[in-house]
């Protein structure tokens, strides 16, 4: 595995390193050794599946509050998705910041998304499927969101999203004590 890091602290895209031949590849795509080595996440509570079947879904921002509060490593298998994040916690340097990459089943890149971090897919194809490791366990309570379009954040979507839940059009633009940004304080 190869962890590219991105302009935001502590978050990365991961790079599979291929061994092939004439029959194909193998490659890891997740190893406890190779995460610790770079001081990231190794323990996942769960493996997630998001599909979406048209060019245009968004699904987020989301993020959880500490002590749930959790760390991501997505993958898209089918398709191909714009995936966002946004630096949410207080005392970093990379507060307030974002950062996009494409994820697609061709270039099969991933990406590691620390505690803290406001999350968004936006699907570039129809039919997009995602699997995705998650570090803490759903807790409805601590789950907050920002609304895709805030101007505070200026994200450059790839496409305008078309499809987006009544759940996440509705939240608000960021107020840092609505979102309980002070739970953030200190997460690494």
């Amino acid at each position: 595995m190869k962890f590219e890091p991105t302009p935001l602290k502590d978050a990365f895209t991961i790079e599979l390193e291929k061994r092939g031949d004439d029959r194909g590849f193998f490659a890891r795509a997740f190893c406890e050794r190779e995460l610790a080595d770079h001081g990231l996440e190794q323990r996942f509570v769960q493996i997630n599946n998001s599909l979406s079947g048209n060019r245009g879904t968004l699904r987020g921002l989301h993020y959880q509050l500490a002590p749930a509060a959790e760390v991501k490593i997505m993958r898209c298998i089918r398709g191909a998705v714009w995936d966002a994040i946004i630096d949410l916690r207080p005392d970093s340097p990379t507060y307030t910041q974002w950062f996009g990459a494409e994820l697609s089943s061709q270039n099969r890149r991933m990406m590691y998304v620390p505690r803290g971090f406001a999350h968004a897919i936006l699907t570039l194809a129809d039919d997009s499927e995602v699997l995705y490791l998650v570090s803490e366990f759903y807790e409805p309570t601590q789950e907050r969101g920002l609304r895709w379009n805030d101007p505070r954040f200026a994200i450059e979507w790839p496409v305008t999203p078309t499809e987006i839940s009544d759940k996440d059009r509705s939240w608000p633009d960021f107020d840092p004590d609505f979102h309980g940004i002070e739970r953030l304080r200190g997460i690494k």
